[in-house]
């Protein structure tokens, strides 16, 4: 016991020379130490034997993982299969997928699947009507689900045998799952020369090699052992329609393995010949890790290939903190020519692959004198791998300004130069994701200036998500590239660190998390960490075994390329994806930490007006200015009052210059801030990118009858002497043919288009729910809204400003109430109400608003009250659905026949 107490002592006082003879005075022991000769070789091995560093002397071995099947004939190649045909011209790109409730586990986990794949679905209940099923003589669903295959089976007849006449109609097929039930009994499937045997445990799991099913799946191979999951069914048929695609055996349920059991199928294909209709069906769900890769090539038969995912999946492995780390856990000699070793061999499985190592040139030679010569070994093998810049002392990004972080790049940059490591493919990462995203463009800047960075990567847009929901983006001419782990971190060092040990980090790589990663993953960035790969190398072990078992079981093919090429083939994969989602960091506790301290969400706006244009919005921003508790934001250079970030290229400048429009509060709880942009109304984008940054922000927006207001946006664009709109009467623009010149065109859509209200409402209540809301108007008793959409009657606003500011400020919520008949008046001259400054003076909108111009043309009258007839029907219906109050100028223009 004293031997062990006094080591334990030892451990905490390491960096004290007294350590070492308290030691041997404890014990009365005549050691007379040279401490001036004791070398620190000599050091670092009595750490290592006196426990502070486990070192393994023989690291454990990448697993061995194909199992052939001992009934095939040997060196039977497998071609994967291609499965399209001429029937997937006739269907759509999107699954069907009925589930029992929208919550029932099965259906997650299947649409969870559809999400990685990237494949788009509709969820319906089982116990509803269908849906549309074809649009224009096309089928609009590939595939159609049943996570209970028994709820297909007795669907009521109606809706069977609409759904049985589109499959046979568009030859659309079926996957469905059987639930186990209680006992083992043979029940018949009613309708089908189907049966099924429920609650079996099965072991040996094995697919049929002769199958024209298979295309990322590789056949061949025997999965042994007891299956780790719950009870099976399995399916017992004569008939010739079936085609069993996988076989088991059946385990006892002691646990027991016998390789004499009787053979079962769990999963069979139904090509159709009893019924017309194509079937996969499983007798378990998706628990099973085979089934994933089944359920793909599933979906790619069923849907004539319609819903083939590709065979190619590009990987790299970066290793974080090169030369970082504290001494006992950092590479030796060792372990450098393992890694060079291990890149050899991974290279003949994965094409073009490199280790790419990220550095920090400050801590170089700053471990024990075996990590010392380990750090020097890597610089010795530079030239074997790729190399990439963290920041010189590993510093955190967001903390600091541009020019601190050009300084600390431009050490790293001169110690590469000084040690000829080659950096030359244009990508960094920062340390913990800082200043990636959320964005901190100084880090964006400084990349540019010292190492001229086209590439990135982060696990955290738009949130430390599952892999299969991680996303890029471009910013900055930066492309950023989703980033994955692979369930190492840096205190990952030994085999008994892993979480699970051993038997958890074996079930990672064969058939779970990591194996999936790769498998749903067309890109794949790894981030491990130089911890991982002294000790017992655990990531050349994690590394090594999946990139066997992808081979034992996958017939995908395994490339890298340089990050340079690697970002670009992922944005022609995804090229929706280039546009950034910017997301307010304060919602998200992982976010705010890696954000920078001076910044603050109180500067985001409570409010949007939202326009449409040539409504009355600059009216409605001056009478808000008023009030003392509402803050508007700073003027732009180019779009004056309006900010314009949400519909436009501004968006691309991110959040930190949208801020910058926005003071910060005195006291954020008592003040509201708002932006005001016409803009945004009938712009596509717009409501996504709001509640994706501001998603409790309420919206204002003004309504006013649609013919009015683009008869209204002609004369602004002729008051600004718009070429085509002096050119061109309002007749002549809003009658224009698609045939008629690209300017003129562009003028109807901006006349015509803002005012279809209803779609473009509808968007904006696809993000922002109004639950209980009001339109206001002067004989309108009705509660005002307290949730998030607030509309304005313009003719309202117009003719009684006071009344609407009263309303408006009970649906904010302001406690200091501003009663706006003291301030604002009708001024005769103007026509419409202003700023009163004094009892004889008052103040106006500037010579642009209010101005005077002839009546409308009866003839285009008549033609916008057809126009927009549809549309304001839409509008009525969804202001009744909203229990809203339907406006005046509203049920006049519907009154025209």
């Amino acid at each position: 016991m004293w031997f062990s107490r006094e080591i334990r002592w030892c451990r905490t006082s390491v960096k004290q020379c007294l350590c070492l003879k308290r030691f041997s005075l404890m014990k009365g022991l005549a050691f007379v130490i040279s401490l001036s000769v004791l070398s620190s070789v000599f050091f670092a091995y009595h750490l290592m034997n006196f426990g502070i560093v486990k070192r393994h002397a023989d690291p454990p071995k990448p697993l061995t993982m194909c199992r052939p099947d001992s009934t095939l004939p040997k060196n039977v190649p497998h071609v994967p299969k291609d499965h399209s045909s001429e029937a997937s011209l006739r269907l759509g790109t999107r699954v069907l997928l009925m589930v029992e409730t929208q919550y029932s586990k099965q259906g997650i986990i299947i649409s969870r699947l559809l999400e990685g794949l990237r494949i788009e679905y509709k969820i319906e209940p089982t116990g509803k009507n269908l849906p549309t099923l074809t649009h224009a003589d096309k089928g609009k669903f590939a595939v159609v689900i049943f996570e209970n295959y028994e709820a297909y089976v007795n669907m009521d007849n109606w809706n069977r045998q609409l759904l049985d006449k589109y499959c046979r109609d568009y030859n659309v097929g079926m996957i469905g799952f059987f639930p186990s039930k209680d006992g083992t009994i043979i029940e018949e499937v009613m309708g089908f020369p189907l049966s099924v045997q429920n609650n079996l445990v099965l072991q040996d799991y094995k697919l049929n090699h002769y199958s024209d099913i298979w295309r990322i799946t590789k056949p061949g191979d025997v999965f042994e052992g007891r299956l780790q999951t719950d009870y099976w069914t399995v399916f017992h048929t004569n008939h010739t329609t079936y085609e069993p695609l996988s076989f088991a055996r059946v385990s006892s349920d002691n646990g027991e393995i016998s390789r004499t059991a009787k053979s079962v199928v769990p999963v069979v294909y139904d090509a159709g010949f009893h019924d017309g209709i194509r079937r996969i069906l499983y007798g378990y769900g998706l628990g099973f890790w085979l089934h994933h890769l089944m359920m793909i090539d599933s979906l790619s038969f069923i849907s004539h290939g319609k819903l083939s995912v590709g065979l190619d999946r590009f990987i790299q492995i970066d290793i974080d903190d090169i030369f970082v780390g504290k001494e006992g856990i950092r590479m030796k000699v060792e372990d450098v020519v393992a890694l060079a070793e291990t890149q050899s061999r991974l290279a003949k499985e994965i094409d073009g692959f490199h280790f790419n190592l990220g550095f920090s040139g400050r801590y170089y030679m700053h471990g024990t004198a075996e990590e010392d010569l380990g750090d020097k070994k890597l610089i010795e093998y530079r030239d074997k791998f790729w190399w990439f810049g963290h920041m010189w002392r590993h510093e955190q990004a967001h903390k600091f300004d541009q020019e601190f972080l050009e300084r600390s790049m431009l050490m790293n940059f001169q110690f590469a130069k000084e040690n000829d490591i080659h950096v030359k493919f244009q990508y960094a990462v920062a340390p913990h994701h800082s200043g990636v995203y959320p964005v901190h463009d100084a880090l964006y800047h400084a990349w540019h200036n010292v190492w001229d960075i086209k590439v990135t990567s982060t696990e955290e847009y738009p949130r430390l998500y599952p892999y299969w929901r991680r996303r890029g983006f471009i910013h900055k001419g930066i492309m950023v590239l989703p980033r994955q782990t692979c369930g190492l971190f840096t205190h990952t060092i030994f085999m008994s660190d892993y979480n699970g040990g051993k038997e958890e980090l074996d079930k990672n790589i064969q058939g779970g998390e990591l194996f999936q990663t790769f498998l749903y993953s067309p890109v794949s960035i790894f981030m491990t960490h130089l911890s991982n790969y002294g000790n017992d190398r655990l990531a050349l072990y994690t590394f090594e075994s999946v990139v066997r078992f992808i081979k034992c079981w996958t017939n995908l093919r395994l490339r890298s390329l340089p990050p340079l090429q690697l970002g670009l083939k992922y944005f022609e994969m995804f090229p929706e994806e280039r546009d950034p989602i910017w997301q307010n960091p304060c919602d998200y506790k992982r976010h705010l930490l890696i954000w920078s301290a001076n910044k603050t969400c109180s500067r985001m706006p409570k409010f949007l007006v939202i326009g449409p244009q040539k409504t009355g919005t600059t009216a409605l921003y001056t009478f808000l200015g008023m009030h003392p508790s509402i803050l508007s934001n700073y003027n732009s250079p180019e779009t004056y009052e309006e900010i314009q970030f949400f519909n436009g290229n501004n968006y691309y400048k991110g959040i930190d210059w949208y801020m910058e429009f926005f003071p910060v509060p005195v006291n954020s709880t008592s003040m509201f801030m708002f932006e005001k942009s016409a803009t945004y109304f009938d712009r596509d984008l717009v409501p996504m990118r709001a509640h994706a940054l501001l998603p409790r922000a309420k919206i204002i927006c003004i309504l006013l009858s649609p013919s009015k207001r683009a008869y209204s946006w002609y004369q602004h664009m002729r008051a600004h002497e718009d070429p085509t709109a002096l050119n061109y009467s309002f007749h002549e623009i809003i009658t224009a043919t698609e045939m008629a010149p690209r300017r003129v065109r562009e003028l109807r859509s901006r006349c015509l288009n803002p005012g279809t209200y209803a779609q473009h409402l509808m968007r904006w209540l696809d993000y922002f729910s109004p639950r209980q809301a009001t339109i206001i108007r002067s004989d309108s008793n009705a509660t005002v809204s307290t949730e998030n959409l607030f509309i304005i009657d313009g003719e309202q606003l117009r003719n009684d400003p006071i009344h609407v500011m009263h309303h408006i400020q009970r649906f904010l919520h302001i406690d200091t109430y501003f009663d706006y008949s003291q301030h604002l008046r009708y001024d005769p001259r103007k026509g419409f109400f202003c700023q009163v400054l004094s009892d004889e003076k008052n103040k106006c909108l500037g010579k642009g608003k209010g101005r005077n111009y002839p009546p409308m043309e009866d003839k285009s009258d008549r033609i916008l009250k057809r126009y927009y007839r549809k549309h304001n029907i839409a509008l009525s219906k969804l202001l009744h659905k909203l229990n809203m109050v339907v406006p005046d100028w509203l049920e006049e223009d519907l009154r025209y026949p």
